[in-house]
């Protein structure tokens, strides 16, 4: 498939409906609206939603039905983000590319457009059409599972509580497991949830899903050690200057290759039981990530 031409065309049904579903910047309070759009419009690859649509592609769903969805996705990915570059946390200067939303706005407000962000999802979510299978609530429920206190969040306090300490193994995938990886698998679940997935495919979505965002934060990790900050978009070398927790500090640069090329091996081989091309695109996604590192 030309992945090129396909995330260029999913990036810009998502961001219509991002834009429609966001209040307008005029809307009071304008100062809130203003940041809330800053960092949401700030040129992210959206690869949560688009996983979330090509999941339900592969379940034999509609684009339509998963939208919803996969906007509530970005949302959240986003105000994580916003949250992430505050003083108090990661302390970033640059995302995407251009200042933080705490370097234009003030923390106050960068504050309060993550909480913005992460309740409109909610939100969003409730506009979504269940399915004989899937329900609002279900929905609902399994995004406010991986935004929450026992996966997105206890990886963020995990990674807190990590730096300056030596972690093992065990602990790294831990957090890298909730941190990133909980929130990339469900984004997958949700779009095949929205396709009325049975339990068979739903399994192999989370499969796939589990595998991919750990590799992707694995790479993530190599990244910022083997990149500049005009690359990423972001200040890279962040990772070693705060003593953070991560692949190549624990494991080594080429032992963290090899690991990520495992779980990307790992996730292509749940999707054994998708024929006729249907997951063609999440199986290009993944190759996509696994090549950034490259």
């Amino acid at each position: 498939m030309n992945l090129k031409a396909y995330l260029r065309s999913r990036q810009k049904e998502i961001e219509r409906a991002l834009d429609r579903y966001l209040p307008k910047v005029n809307t009071k309070p304008a100062t809130l609206h203003k940041a809330m759009r800053y960092s949401l419009f700030a040129g992210g690859k959206r690869l949560r939603p688009i996983l979330c649509l090509a999941a339900a592609e592969a379940c034999h769903g509609k684009i339509g039905n998963a939208l919803p969805l996969a906007c509530a996705l970005e949302c959240i990915h986003t105000y994580s983000l916003v949250h992430d570059d505050l003083p108090s946390m990661d302390n970033d200067d640059f995302r995407r590319g251009r200042p933080t939303c705490h370097k234009v706005f003030g923390d106050g407000i960068a504050v309060l457009a993550g909480d913005a962000l992460l309740t409109i999802a909610f939100e969003i979510v409730s506009t979504a059409k269940p399915t004989p299978r899937y329900g609002v609530s279900i929905l609902l429920g399994e995004i406010a599972v991986a935004a929450g206190s026992q996966r997105l969040i206890a990886g963020q306090v995990a990674d807190l509580e990590a730096e300056g300490r030596n972690v093992g193994r065990d602990q790294l995938r831990y957090i890298h497991e909730n941190k990133t990886a909980a929130m990339l698998t469900s984004s997958m679940r949700l779009g095949a949830m929205s396709a009325n997935a049975n339990a068979k495919e739903l399994r192999a979505i989370t499969n796939f899903g589990r595998g991919l965002g750990l590799a992707f934060q694995v790479i993530d990790d190599i990244l910022d050690v083997t990149q500049t900050s005009e690359v990423l978009g972001k200040s890279a070398g962040k990772d070693i200057a705060a003593k953070k927790a991560t692949y190549p500090a624990v494991i080594g640069l080429n032992k963290s290759r090899t690991e990520a090329r495992r779980l990307t091996r790992h996730a292509h081989r749940a999707l054994s039981i998708f024929g006729n091309g249907k997951a063609e695109a999440l199986h290009a996604l993944a190759n996509y990530l696994l090549e950034r590192e490259y």
